[in-house]
């Protein structure tokens, strides 16, 4: 069990899990990442995930071209690629779990 279930209520976890079951969700990268965090998690999850292509130049996902968008896009493919289990989307504490699809990115907390 990833340790921040470990703090909440039972009550809390079967809310989160109950959410988390019945809408779609995805990773991002918390705005709150470094530099060197996200460089980190792209490359785990571009490791484990086909992301390169996605966020390489000219690649469909490249823009917008800023470090954060970069990285949340590598965190959902490997957090939908594994199950869309919350500890997919741990990242040491760096992923952020939203129910607000990151194309809708003025919906979603990001670094300007």
């Amino acid at each position: 069990m990833p340790s921040s279930f470990r703090t909440m209520s039972r009550a809390n976890v079967l809310v989160v899990v109950i959410l988390l079951l019945h809408f779609k969700t995805w990773c991002v990268a918390k705005p709150s990442s470094d530099e060197a965090t996200l460089i980190g998690n792209i490359n785990f999850a571009c490791s484990e995930t086909s992301c390169k292509d996605l966020l390489g130049k000219g690649g469909p996902c490249y823009l917008p071209d800023n470090l954060w968008n970069h990285a949340s896009l590598a965190m959902n493919l490997y957090y939908q690629a594994k199950g869309r289990n919350t500890w997919n989307c741990h990242f040491a504490g760096s992923g952020l779990i939203v129910t607000t699809d990151p194309s809708e990115s003025s919906r979603l907390p990001h670094k300007t």
